[in-house]
């Protein structure tokens, strides 16, 4: 049921606790002085402790045990019992971090209720504690496109090491995803994984948040880093931490140590970084609002989140994967996206990346109505488009001024540019849509001034402006 250590400088009591609390299928083990009691922690953290607050012939008094083990192991719930108690007393050991204080001689009832007590608290708290670590599952890694499976490859080969890493991409590319995926495939992947979303942590909490803080009021409150001991702390948006902060999470890096807020005593953890962000850090750090130092701390291997916008081949596969999970999770229908749609999904802009399409899936299945497939004329950016009477397709102000020839050149580009990065790049696949021969479309190309230039493992058209393209 539990492993709980009984400290107590009497013989007859403490083997006396004992033999009850075995009798109710708990395991004991036994500490007559202050450095029986340190040794049989350091050797293996009990479930809970029963401690006297008078320890004769012993360095350290109950107290004085008490805030040493709610300094290190704050975990552990611990029952003090005394046969000279007092409330003065009573309330210093609550204020220390005790769970319950009994005056000797104690009722073995009543001692039995409190020490279940003190477990199911404990418990549950291991279990929020869990699930705040573990807040979601480790996301699937999903794509098949030369930027993804590039990606991958990098995530692959940082999941057999202990390094820091850096992930840097747009907001919504998939950082926290890529951040999950190093530590589900690692050595760690059973122990904690804890984010500090330091955008939305306010500046003055920072340290508190991070650090933890100890205070005769509340005894003492683990912060995130004693949290992730032992596993991965993964710093969100790390260019928004405040520079106070920036300055002790380098000396934590540094000695893996750290003393909570208010108190003094050195917490020493086993943890490896992960962070990421979406500016240039070299600009912050010119600017003076990021550490030069912490950066190099952070940035040992570099690793680029590709954006939607490089990996438009992966979208009809992303969204068909939010389909299967909107129907799971919340019940929607389980529609198929039609060509047309599928077609305009890799055609959109989409500037919050992974995060909007998976939003705008959601309002398509929200707002849809019957279960057949999922059309373009659904699609949030169809409503925008200028489509009149008898589908005739209204031409925007700019491009209904131009000549025909201009304005034919003009849509030729654009439309060739955005088939093209819709395939990744793929010249035979965009050929094969747009319904040309490949040599046909090469010449089209280069009439109208389009390259392709390889970027994170995929190409992309663009014009041809940029210094290094080829065709």
């Amino acid at each position: 049921m539990g492993d709980i250590l009984i400290t107590d400088d009497e013989r007859d009591i403490r083997e006396l606790i004992s033999d009850i609390l075995k009798d109710e299928g708990f395991s004991t083990r036994l500490a007559g002085s202050s450095d029986q009691c340190m040794a049989e922690i350091a050797r293996e953290k009990p479930a809970l402790m029963i401690l006297d607050i008078w320890l004769k012939d012993s360095q350290m008094d109950g107290i004085d045990i008490l805030k040493a083990v709610k300094r290190d192991h704050p975990e552990i719930p611990i029952v003090i019992i005394s046969g000279h108690g007092n409330i003065e007393i009573a309330v210093a050991a609550i204020k220390q971090g005790a769970y319950d204080f009994i005056e000797k001689p104690f009722n073995i009832d009543q001692l039995l209720v409190v020490i279940r007590r003190a477990m199911e608290t404990s418990r549950l708290r291991r279990e929020n504690r869990d699930l705040r670590r573990h807040d979601s599952a480790p996301a699937e890694m999903l794509g098949d496109s030369a930027a993804f499976r590039m990606l991958r490859s990098q995530l692959d080969k940082v999941t057999k090491s202990n390094g820091r890493v850096m992930l840097s991409g747009a907001a919504g590319a998939g950082k926290e995803i890529a951040a999950r995926y190093i530590h589900a495939n690692s050595q760690r992947a059973e122990s904690p994984f804890v984010v500090v979303n330091s955008a939305s942590i306010e500046a003055d909490r920072m340290e508190e948040v991070l650090f933890g803080r100890e205070s005769p009021e509340r005894g003492v409150e683990k912060g995130l880093l004693e949290e992730a001991n032992g596993g991965v702390i993964y710093f969100d948006e790390v260019a928004d931490m405040p520079l106070g902060t920036q300055s002790k999470i380098l000396r934590v890096l540094v000695d893996q140590q750290f003393q909570r807020v208010g108190g003094t005593g050195k917490i020493q953890v086993d943890l490896r970084v992960i962070s990421s962000t979406n500016r240039d850090l070299m600009a912050a750090i010119d600017a003076g609002s990021f550490r030069q130092e912490l950066y190099h701390r952070l940035n040992v291997v570099p690793i680029h989140v590709p954006s939607l916008e490089e990996r438009r081949e992966d979208i009809p596969l992303l969204a068909e994967h939010f389909i299967k999970h909107f129907n799971k999770v919340q019940g929607l229908p389980a529609r198929r996206l039609a060509d047309d749609s599928r077609a305009l999904l890799q055609t959109m802009n989409w500037p919050g990346n992974v995060r909007q399409l998976k939003n705008v899936i959601e309002r398509v299945l929200i707002l849809g109505e019957g279960t057949e497939d999922i059309t373009a004329r659904e699609l949030p950016e169809s409503e925008e488009q200028s489509v009149g009477d008898h589908g005739r397709v209204l031409l925007s102000g700019g491009l209904a001024t131009l000549p025909l020839r201009e304005a034919r050149e003009l849509f030729e580009r654009e439309y060739l540019l955005t088939q093209i990065n819709r395939f990744g790049g793929n010249i035979s696949r965009t050929a094969a849509f747009v319904g040309m021969e490949r040599s046909a479309l090469h010449r089209k190309l280069k009439s109208l001034g389009v390259v392709t230039t390889t970027k994170s493992g995929a190409r992309f058209a663009h014009l041809d402006d940029a210094d290094g393209a080829d065709d």
